[in-house]
């Protein structure tokens, strides 16, 4: 390939590890939460709401930098199966509640031991390296205009 075309080579791209490493990890939470009837983004909104209890849908969408259009539907299926309830706020009608129910938060027993799981199957970084990753990955989320 041409040299004035170096900035398309994949190996130059810093998006494509972290695409593929996030495709990566939430495969591995899958054995776990399929059973549950959970995918990985139901599983960290609950992870939200067990620790909130509560939590108005503005910001449980910039806790987990996903937008209204990806959190509406997920949050409909959460209900339907009992996990979590929406509400509207009684201050102001144009801000939903999400709420964790109490059989949402019999699930935090089933999932107690995921992370640990996860943790044993052969992650390659030692827990400095892990703590720097996750420093470097919140600096670029928390990024102006990211």
């Amino acid at each position: 390939m041409a040299q004035e075309y170096e900035q398309l080579l994949l190996k130059n791209q810093l998006c494509f590890p972290l695409y593929a490493c996030g495709r990566k990890i939430v495969a591995r939470y899958t054995p776990y939460l399929k059973p549950l009837g959970l995918t990985y983004t139901q599983y960290i909104v609950l992870m939200v709401l067990w620790e909130k209890g509560s939590v108005n849908m503005g910001r449980l969408g910039e806790i987990l930098y996903l937008d209204a259009g990806t959190l509406t539907p997920l949050l409909k299926r959460l209900e339907r199966a009992g996990y979590v309830t929406r509400a509207r706020s009684k201050e102001d009608e144009r801000i939903t509640i999400v709420s964790i129910t109490p059989e949402g938060d019999a699930l935090k027993e089933k999932c107690r031991d995921i992370p640990e799981k996860i943790g044993s199957e052969g992650v390659v970084l030692s827990e400095a390296e892990a703590a720097e990753l996750y420093r470097l990955l919140y600096k670029f989320l928390e990024a102006e205009g990211s």
